[in-house]
């Protein structure tokens, strides 16, 4: 091949990778909530976590999110809705969707960083219905930790510890290396998202602290790509 026949194909194949990568992108479907205090547009990958995102996009088709209010709401934190509607009854849910942090991470996925789309549990990793938070600063705390190669692995660093030859469905198993998962972001509306985290809060319904004394409510959840 010769050295024009060659920066020719690698000319190509460059354009087409440009091309390529807005392409995935413009693949991902994206939700528009339509809330009481503006429109939040966010973007999920079904390529970095399948089973959360079709998990999500069900509710949303289902009209569950419609009425529902982001309920906790912790400035420097997160914003927390999707679970309780305007009187703070929680609407039902469907069986919990098995955890995918690590596995979204291993695919490229994203970190728990400002403007980003995660689910919220409880204490079991593998709880996650139809509650959700946008981050509102890197929150490198609810990072899944992956898990060395190895069994045992020969060396595991946590949270300032060293551990030595851990068996590795110890680890694996351990609910605190779960951390929570990212499935989303926000592409449109973090005005709105920054708004929302900045109300005065207090108690409400069942809860002590933290929900907005101001109610925000999610008046739609509509798929618009």
């Amino acid at each position: 091949m010769s050295s024009l026949t060659r920066r020719t194909a690698a000319a190509a194949m460059m354009a087409w990778a440009l091309l390529a990568v807005p392409a995935l992108a413009a693949d991902a479907p994206r939700v528009k909530f339509t809330t009481s205090m503006g429109d939040i547009v966010v973007e999920v990958y079904p390529d970095k976590a399948p089973k959360t995102v079709e998990n999500f996009l069900q509710y949303v088709k289902d009209g569950h999110y419609n009425g529902t209010v982001f309920h906790r709401v912790i400035n420097n934190f997160m914003v927390q809705g999707g679970g309780y509607d305007a009187k703070y009854a929680e609407k039902p849910t469907r069986p919990p969707v098995p955890h995918e942090g690590r596995e979204a991470l291993a695919r490229g996925g994203s970190k728990n960083t400002v403007g980003t789309l995660a689910m919220a549990r409880t204490a079991n990793p593998n709880s996650a219905t139809a509650q959700f938070f946008i981050n509102v600063k890197d929150n490198a705390f609810l990072d899944p930790t992956p898990i060395p190669i190895g069994d045992p692995v020969p060396r595991f660093e946590f949270q300032g510890r060293v551990y030595e030859n851990v068996p590795r469905a110890q680890l694996e198993s351990a609910p605190q290396l779960f951390g929570y998962t990212v499935f989303g972001k926000v592409v449109s509306g973090m005005d709105v998202v920054d708004a929302i985290k900045a109300l005065p809060t207090g108690p409400g319904g069942p809860f002590p602290s933290d929900v907005p004394k101001t109610p925000v409510v999610i008046n739609s959840a509509t798929l618009v790509k």
